[in-house]
């Protein structure tokens, strides 16, 4: 009797782990894509750092990406820098080759 009195509570919890094991195993995991910038803002704090060795970057902006001629385009980043008391903005602009991705030119400016 006690058997039975056992499966039977079993039994009316078993909707229940079934769900639960249900949202367990096909629970869509979340992916994040990496947004068509990603690579070059990279390059760009890359850079920014060699060419500034003793300064952190403390902010980044993606600004935008244009068509320089037919077959290359330029991914534009600005980066907020400091170095002890001295605080400054660096546009980075990477120009590039559509097909190949291959880096053609990277200038810096820095503003306010």
């Amino acid at each position: 009797m006690q058997t039975a009195r056992r499966l039977f509570r079993y039994r009316n919890m078993m909707p229940l782990l079934s769900t639960v094991l249900f949202l367990l195993i096909f629970q869509p995991f979340p992916t994040y894509a990496e947004p068509p910038y990603a690579k070059w803002g990279r390059l760009a704090m890359q850079e920014t750092m060699k060419r500034y060795p003793n300064a952190q970057i403390v902010d980044y902006l993606h600004v935008g990406r244009k068509q320089k001629t037919p077959t290359t385009s330029e991914e534009t980043f600005k980066l907020l820098l400091q170095e002890s008391n001295r605080r400054w903005a660096l546009l980075v602009h990477i120009e590039f080759v559509n097909q190949t991705e291959e880096v053609v030119n990277i200038s810096y400016e820095e503003t306010r």
